[in-house]
C-alpha cells in the first residue's frame, strides 16, 4: 500500500518529464498529473506543484492568470532550476508558497507542506482568541508528527507521544470533557479532529469509571495512535466529502493493520497499546474487524477505546453532516446492544450530558443524520 498523505496536482510541460515526476511522487502523494494546456482549462487544486519552463514568458502570464482562480487556502509550490535567481523571482511573482529546486526530492516536497502545516498550527495556537489550549496544542502537534512519521516510514517517538498524552489527561482533569470537545471541533483536519475527540473521550471515560491515572494515560496514548494506519489510506478516501462506497470502505477497514505495521515490531510499546491500535473496531459478537474477535478475546481497555471511537465518530463535525448531540450519539451506543460491553455503555451515560453545558450548533440530534460509526 502506498504511503500517501496529500492529494497533489502536478502541472507540467509537454513531454515525459512531468509524468516521470508524478511517478516519483506517487509514493508519498495521491498524484494527478496534467499538462499545462489542459490544467489551464480547470482550477488549481488545494496542493499544486508547478513544474514548467519558467523561461517562457507566455507560460508565465498564463499561469499567473490561472492561479487567480485558486482556492483561498491553496498551497502552490513551484519547481525551479538550481541557481536560477530569475526563475525563483518568477516563482515568487506567481505567488508560490514555497520554491523547490529540480530535481524534485519527494521527501523535501513533503517537508514543505509539513512546515506550512506547523506554521499554521503555531499561528492558531498563539491566536488571541485562545483557539487551542496547551493540551490541545501538544496533542495536535504530536498527531502531526505521528502521521508524518507513518507516511514517511520513520520511527515514531513514544516519549513525545507520552508527553502529549499526559498533557491531555491533565487538561481533562482541570477543564472537563465538554470544553475539550467544543475546542477540538474547531480543528481544521477531519482526521486529526477524530483522533483528538477519541483521545479526550477515552481518557475522560476512564476518569469517570475510576481507572488508575496510569491507565488513563494509556488510554490517552492509545487514542493518539489508534488511527495511525489512516496515514496510509489515500487522502481521496480518508477525507471524502460523503459516504464511502463498498470498495472504499474495504480499503478504509485495513487501517488498523496498517497502524500496527506503521508502529513496527521494534517500537517497544506495551502489548496493551498495540492491542488498542489494531482491535479498536472489534465487536463482542464477532462482527468487527480486522480479526473478528469474540467476547472475552477483547480486553477491557479495547472495549473502552471502541466505545470512545464510535462516540467520537458520531459527534464529530464533518463536511457533509452536522455532529450528533451527545444524547443521540449515546442512544446509538445503546442500540448496538450486545456488540458492545453493556456495563461500560451504561457507565458511559455521563458523557451524553456534554450538550447541557454548551449546545452543539447545527445538530438536530437525529441518528439518521449520523456518519457511519464503524468506519
Amino acid at each position: 500500500m502506498g504511503k500517501r498523505v496529500y492529494r497533489l496536482l502536478v502541472v507540467g510541460d509537454a513531454g515525459g518529464r512531468g509524468q516521470e515526476r508524478s511517478r516519483q511522487l506517487a509514493g508519498l502523494f495521491d498524484v494527478d498529473f496534467e499538462l499545462l494546456l489542459v490544467a489551464l482549462k480547470t482550477k488549481p487544486e488545494q496542493q499544486t506543484l508547478i513544474d514548467v519552463d519558467l523561461n517562457d514568458f507566455n507560460k508565465l502570464l498564463a499561469l499567473k492568470n490561472w492561479l487567480r482562480r485558486k482556492p483561498e487556502s491553496a498551497r502552490i509550490i513551484v519547481a525551479t532550476d538550481k541557481g536560477s535567481r530569475l526563475q525563483e523571482a518568477r516563482a515568487c511573482a506567481l505567488g508560490a508558497m514555497a520554491i523547490i529546486q529540480r530535481p524534485v526530492n519527494p521527501q523535501m516536497l513533503l517537508a514543505k507542506f509539513r512546515e506550512d502545516d506547523r506554521a499554521k498550527l503555531a499561528a492558531l495556537a498563539s491566536a488571541s482568541n485562545g483557539a487551542l489550549t496547551p493540551g490541545l496544542t501538544a496533542a495536535a502537534t504530536s498527531l502531526q508528527d505521528i502521521f508524518s512519521a507513518a507516511c514517511a516510514g520513520d520511527v515514531i517517538e513514544p516519549a513525545a507521544v507520552q508527553k502529549a498524552s499526559n498533557a491531555i489527561v491533565e487538561e481533562l482533569e482541570t477543564q472537563g470533557i465538554s470544553s475539550w470537545i467544543n475546542t477540538v471541533r474547531a480543528h481544521h483536519s477531519q482526521t486529526y479532529q477524530h483522533c483528538l475527540l477519541v483521545t479526550g473521550v477515552a481518557a475522560a471515560f476512564g476518569e469517570h469509571i475510576g481507572v488508575s491515572r496510569k491507565d488513563r494515560q494509556r488510554l490517552s496514548f492509545a487514542g493518539m495512535l489508534h488511527d495511525i494506519g489512516k496515514a496510509r489510506i489515500p487522502i481521496a478516501i480518508l477525507e471524502k466529502p460523503g459516504r464511502l462506497d463498498e470498495n472504499e470502505m474495504a480499503v478504509m477497514r485495513k487501517h488498523p493493520e496498517y497502524g500496527l505495521e506503521a508502529l513496527g515490531t521494534e517500537c517497544g510499546l506495551p502489548s496493551e497499546m498495540l492491542d488498542m491500535v489494531v482491535h479498536h473496531h472489534e465487536l463482542l459478537d464477532g462482527s468487527g474487524y480486522p480479526h473478528g474477535l469474540y467476547g472475552k478475546e477483547i480486553s477491557d481497555l479495547v472495549r473502552i477505546m471502541t466505545i470512545s471511537d464510535i462516540f467520537g465518530a458520531l459527534i464529530e463535525r464533518r463536511s457533509y453532516k452536522p455532529p450528533m448531540s451527545g444524547k443521540a450519539a449515546y442512544q446509538v451506543l445503546l442500540d448496538m446492544g450486545p456488540k458492545l460491553d453493556t456495563d461500560l455503555v451504561r457507565a458511559f451515560k455521563f458523557i451524553s450530558r456534554i450538550d447541557q453545558e454548551r449546545h452543539i450548533a447545527g445538530s438536530n440530534g437525529d441518528p439518521a443524520n449520523a456518519p457511519g460509526p464503524l468506519s
